[in-house]
């Protein structure tokens, strides 16, 4: 039997940073809450964005797009969980456990669904968009899954340099946006896919080393930054993903969202102080102790959720109102608590997956292995958030670095390098 939550709550060390632990159950939690929002589903089974229905809402993502939160709170992780295991192959295989199972759980229930949905011929309308979109959310764990691979290196980096480091990163950013938009340079804005996000994952190694010592500046220069290159460059307002939109600010990264992952690591490193008395209530604690142990399991099945819940709702042949309507607005709440409940009992069915695994003892030299395998399973992953499993017995592909993948390939090489890093990491090293 595992320990509970309240018995983990208890047993947590006085020099344990609770408000980084508050900070990564803020930020997934916003990031849930905002795709069910966003969510506009009509009565023909399409889903669309609520922010291209009201463009005026695209501001409010310059406060809720938290996704620069979380990676900058995994580099304050990694930087602590290297330093404590820093043989590669046993960094990555402890890393990669509580990341890779779930998700291959996940992967697995819905490539089967998948499979007999099709047999059947009820791939159509909603299930069909369902098959397309569920997957999707997993860009987050093959970007996560780069910054556990490059942590040993840029660590180095940061002990070495410190902002020195992240500056390098920011720069590169800077050179890959000066390329592609005064340049035209094609396909160099990928590499901000790197650029971007290890540098605000480079972050995260300058606060738990404590050089984030001037957060005001930080979030203002970010802010004041992010604002002028909307206003006078080619960039969007929206700092999410807009159907349609020629350029984007995530997909790929841009030095915009750069400077936004600034303002937003400021601001709650600002938030420090109340944050950190908050969570020291014992049972403000507890719960985020509880949510921790389930996050990663809520966030792959809350998409599930949620168009379950319009799945019942056209199932029932309930008419859905048009999308930012009075009776649209009105709907809110019942559909946020449905997909609330549903994820709730998701969560329950599979939270098992995400439970710590002991760790094993390392004797042999897994390094070179276990790098193989991380970059298999971010490849296989990300491949899979491309295309979906709508058409699987059709041969669907997408365009992944110039290589077309298909859905089955993609979970073979996720599959693959996962049980690379777990064989590198049970006896692995460097």
């Amino acid at each position: 039997m595992g320990i509970s939550a309240r018995e983990l709550a208890a047993a947590t060390p006085a020099s344990r940073d609770r408000y980084v632990d508050l900070l990564r159950v803020a930020s997934l939690s916003v990031v849930v809450l905002g795709h069910w929002l966003m969510a506009a589903v009509t009565t023909d089974g399409q889903v669309g964005n609520l922010l291209a229905v009201v463009p005026g809402l695209q501001a409010a993502t310059w406060l809720f797009q938290v996704m620069p939160v979380f990676f900058f709170v995994g580099g304050f992780s990694h930087a602590l969980a290297h330093r404590s295991r820093p043989r590669y192959a046993a960094f990555l295989r402890a890393r990669l456990q509580r990341l890779l199972r779930p998700t291959m759980v996940f992967v697995g229930v819905w490539g089967a669904a998948a499979l007999v949905l099709q047999l059947s011929g009820a791939d159509g309308g909603l299930t069909g968009v369902a098959l397309r979109l569920v997957t999707q959310p997993l860009w987050f764990i093959g970007i996560y899954l780069a910054m556990v691979a490059f942590t040993p290196p840029l660590l180095r980096l940061h002990e070495r340099w410190g902002w020195g480091a992240f500056a390098a990163l920011a720069g590169g950013a800077v050179a890959v946006d000066v390329l592609r938009f005064a340049a035209d340079v094609p396909f160099v804005e990928f590499l901000n896919f790197a650029f971007v996000w290890l540098a605000v994952h480079q972050l995260g190694f300058l606060r738990a080393d404590g050089m984030i010592r001037r957060p005001a500046p930080l979030a203002g220069a970010g802010l004041l930054g992010a604002a002028a290159l909307v206003a006078l460059g080619p960039y969007p307002l929206s700092m999410v993903g807009m159907p349609g939109e020629k350029v984007s600010n995530m997909a790929p990264p841009t030095l915009a969202l750069l400077c936004h992952g600034l303002w937003m690591v400021g601001a709650v490193e600002l938030l420090r102080g109340p944050g950190t008395r908050l969570v020291a209530r014992a049972g403000v604690w507890r719960a985020v102790v509880t949510a921790n142990g389930v996050a990663m399991t809520a966030f792959l099945w809350h998409l599930t959720a949620m168009l379950g819940v319009y799945g019942a709702l056209l199932g029932l042949d309930r008419e859905l109102p048009a999308p930012a309507t009075g009776a649209w607005w009105a709907q809110v709440p019942l559909r946020l608590l449905a997909a609330a409940l549903l994820t709730a009992l998701l969560v329950a069915a599979f939270r098992r997956f995400e439970a710590p695994v002991p760790a094993a003892p390392s004797t042999g030299a897994g390094g070179p292995a276990a790098a193989v395998g991380i970059t298999l399973a971010l490849l296989g992953v990300l491949g899979l958030s491309l295309t979906g499993f709508a058409g699987l017995l059709d041969g669907h592909s997408a365009t992944l670095i110039a290589v077309p993948v298909t859905a089955p390939a993609a979970v073979g090489l996720a599959l693959a390098g996962w049980l690379l890093v777990e064989r590198a990491g049970r006896g692995g090293s460097r």
